[in-house]
């Protein structure tokens, strides 16, 4: 990889379909670093974040195998904003420090960066182009509360954490029509993979 890669932010509410997507991307050839994965990574078992988790919250943040219980930390937080500010306060800094590594390391002609919060919190700094993915908020429940088996009323409660869907697209510089019929997909990316590598080309 170069040593000023193009990174690409992709984003986009709960239920959009943003891993769908970068697993198109990965289908040719682009390294995705996931956001989620840093979040999972910095609170594992071991980690100095869980313990302090554990030493704010309590013993019942951790489940009996030692992991973090994240259905009640989700509980806590999207019900109490100063624990949620405590819990982002922690974890922002740990997680950027882990994308920053994953971004270094990876070895394609560009580079996804794919976080739902990716406005909500400074990681939009790291990137040199924003995609959105997006679809109708009644779409993101439906598919959410399937894909987690949570009721609609939580998925909306996320969904009303997150920055509104209409500032996601005035401040994004792609946007991708996630309710189109499924076998229009691989070329609607496709045709995006080849503006990315123009924009990575340029910027080198």
């Amino acid at each position: 990889m170069t040593e000023n890669p193009l990174i690409v932010g992709l984003t986009g509410g709960i239920g959009s379909g943003k891993s769908t997507i970068a697993k198109q991307f990965a289908a040719l050839g682009i390294v995705s670093v996931d956001a989620d994965q840093a979040s999972r990574a910095v609170v594992e078992p071991g980690m100095p974040a869980l313990a302090a988790i554990e030493a704010h919250f309590g013993a019942t943040i951790i489940t009996p195998d030692g992991e973090l219980n994240r259905p009640t930390l989700r509980e806590i937080i999207f019900s109490d904003p100063a624990q949620k500010t405590w819990l982002e306060t922690l974890l922002h800094p740990l997680i950027r420090d882990w994308i920053m590594a994953q971004l270094q390391a990876a070895d394609s002609d560009y580079v996804i960066l794919e976080s739902p919060l990716l406005f909500e919190t400074d990681q939009h700094k790291l990137v040199d182009t924003v995609l959105l993915v997006d679809v109708p908020v009644a779409l993101q429940l439906e598919r959410a509360s399937t894909r987690d088996g949570s009721n609609k009323e939580q998925i909306q409660l996320i969904v009303d954490a997150q920055m509104p869907r209409q500032e996601k697209r005035d401040r994004a510089d792609f946007e991708f029509d996630n309710a189109q019929p499924l076998d229009s997909l691989a070329a609607r990316v496709l045709a995006l993979h080849r503006e990315f590598l123009l924009m990575a080309k340029n910027k080198t």
